[in-house]
């Protein structure tokens, strides 16, 4: 075994012993009645995508667990506490700390993967927003939180824990964070019990931050920005080690499974489709993060051995493949020589065709499709949480651009990027900001454990009939197909929460501090001025309702009984004579 978990401990206490200083000036999220007011003229950095990052990052602390006074600056959301303190005790390790992954209890690694993952590009891409907005120490606050904690759940090459909790008192349980029912359960995947697609996710996690933390540039378009101040060559170091370290458990052990086929007690939460997507990311980011020939030759392999070229799939934490597209599009202008070292004819001209390729179907309506408010909307992955696949779209749209092969292109996908992300912010059919605490009309009723304040289980929706705490910078799962939004606490497609969701929201805040854009829309929108839809939704949470009371029920039911018999004993009275014949014996002209 090569990373005990007294060597861990050892690095990491290095590491942070370079950390970068507390953040100044502190920043606290401002009261949601700020989102109506417009930024001075000129203002740099624009102070509303500034409180939008800021927030957004601060939901991240929100969502710790474990010692919340660890860290730079210590525990900087007041209604938390130290929570879950003993997970790992069953496997006598310390897995305390990371974050919930959602509105309850659990720690998931999977999309946890996805979650740092997007983290660390966007702290490698948009360097610049961070740094004006005074963000850059809380993001490496966020980063570090997030990898000590997958440090942990990496005690030895093969061993992975990909969960932790799950079991039935933690799904039955409602409440806060100091009556977390204990012991929780961890699961790991190991050589025996194998997890691809878990190893090989965590670790282009790890290779991303490895490079992020590098303080390399990372030089993706003509227009290209510095990273975020991050640099700390230690902690660069660790990350890259237990990247490939999982990375070579991920190629090397056979037969290869999805984490979710060797630990099916973890189905329920994030089942896995595969790995091939997951080994290709990996293998590229390893590729970016130590300009390796043979990590890009893998990445390719895998590329073209589980046919990723063409494929239109949603960018989440189950589906690598779109951010495959776009990274090897920047490896190919950032590394210009890898592809060529490796033998491979491949070129920034080609990875442009298959970004292309996957983009233009989306903004030309191959996939997915626009609601009538316009919010690209993918039957099947969109109806348990609508606002995540758009934004990751346009997230992806964002990053490209400048790399696009002309300049109708570059300009297409921008304007599909605002629009997606204009309506996040307020310009849809509810006059909704979907961002918790951003403005007078976001939501007030987030599907979180943590923040709801109650304890009733069997009443989530009203008891407390207002929400305890504000989740400031929490986007929720978002409006149904019609583009309607009922902001009920139970009804976790519309209104849960999770650390994929807002993954992506912080690189398109500092990207829009970077590029000087004028106020988000939401300052336009008048406080208070939602919609509230009538009726009821018709989701996975709360299933379509007739209306009637079950005696309407039953008195609909008895009605058409009565109804059938009347309309046979009238035809039983007009067919008297014929049914008669019938039973005699008599045989019709042409039967037999």
């Amino acid at each position: 075994m090569l990373l005990l978990p007294a060597l861990i401990a050892a690095l990491l206490a290095a590491a942070h012993a370079a950390a970068q200083a507390a953040p100044s000036p502190t920043y606290t999220p401002p009261d949601a009645s700020q989102g109506t007011v417009a930024s001075p003229a000129g203002a740099s950095p624009n102070p509303q995508w500034s409180n939008l990052l800021g927030n957004t990052l601060w939901f991240y602390d929100a969502q710790r667990s474990g010692r919340l006074g660890a860290g730079a600056y210590g525990n900087r959301v007041g209604w938390r506490n130290d929570s879950a303190l003993q997970d790992g005790a069953d496997w006598n390790l310390d897995l305390s700390g990371g974050w919930y992954d959602a509105g309850d209890y659990i720690k998931a690694t999977f999309p946890l993967g996805y979650t740092m993952f997007s983290l660390a590009w966007g702290a490698l891409s948009y360097g610049p927003g961070y740094d004006a907005a005074h963000q850059t120490a809380y993001l490496d606050g966020t980063l570090r939180w997030g990898y000590d904690w997958l440090m942990r759940a990496h005690p030895s090459d093969d061993v992975l824990f990909v969960q932790v909790g799950g079991n039935d008192a933690d799904l039955a349980y409602w409440g806060g964070d100091q009556n977390i029912p204990t012991p929780r359960q961890g699961f790991p995947v190991n050589a025996s019990h194998p997890g691809t697609d878990a190893w090989a996710s965590t670790a282009a996690a790890f290779a991303l931050g490895s490079l992020a933390y590098s303080g390399a540039q990372w030089n993706t378009s003509a227009s290209a920005h510095a990273p975020a101040s991050l640099t700390n060559g230690t902690y660069a170091a660790l990350l890259l080690q237990h990247a490939e370290s999982l990375y070579k458990t991920a190629k090397s052990t056979t037969p290869q499974a999805t984490y979710s086929q060797s630990v099916p007690q973890i189905k329920a939460a994030y089942s896995s489709s595969g790995f091939g997507d997951d080994l290709t990311i990996a293998a590229l980011a390893l590729a970016a993060a130590t300009n390796s020939s043979s990590y890009y030759q893998d990445a390719y392999n895998y590329y073209q051995q589980y046919a990723l070229s063409g494929k239109r799939l949603v960018w989440n934490w189950d589906s690598r493949s779109p951010a495959a597209f776009v990274l090897f599009a920047e490896v190919a202008n950032a590394r210009p020589g890898i592809a060529q070292a490796a033998g491979l004819a491949t070129n920034l001209t080609g990875w442009q065709q298959e970004t292309e390729a996957y983009l233009d179907s989306i903004v030309n309506g191959k996939q997915g499709y626009l609601t009538k408010g316009g919010l690209l909307f993918y039957p099947g992955d969109s109806d348990e949480a609508s606002l995540n696949p758009a934004v990751a779209a346009a997230t992806l749209m964002l990053r490209y651009a400048p790399l696009a092969s002309s300049g109708d292109k570059t300009a297409a996908y921008n304007s599909f990027a605002k629009d997606q992300i204009d309506y996040l912010l307020g310009n849809n059919p509810m006059s909704r900001v979907y961002i918790v605490g951003q403005h007078p009309n976001s939501p007030q009723n987030p599907h979180s454990a943590l923040a709801a304040g109650g304890s009733n289980i069997n009443n989530i929706r009203s008891d407390p009939e207002t929400e305890a705490y504000v989740l400031y910078g929490a986007m929720p799962g978002g409006p149904l197909k019609n583009d309607k939004f009922w902001d009920y606490r139970d009804d976790w497609v519309q209104t849960e929460i999770a650390l994929d969701y807002n993954s992506n929201l912080p690189s398109i805040a500092a990207y829009q501090i970077v590029n000087g854009s004028a106020d988000p829309f939401y300052v336009s929108l008048a406080a208070n001025s939602y919609t509230t839809p009538g009726g009821q939704p018709c989701d996975a949470a709360l299933p379509c309702r007739s209306g009637l009371s079950a005696g309407a029920k039953a008195g609909v039911a008895i009605g058409v009984i009565l109804a059938v018999i009347l309309i046979v004993g009238a035809l039983l009275f007009w067919q008297r004579d014929r049914v008669r014949r019938w039973r005699s014996g008599y045989r019709f002209p042409g039967t037999k």
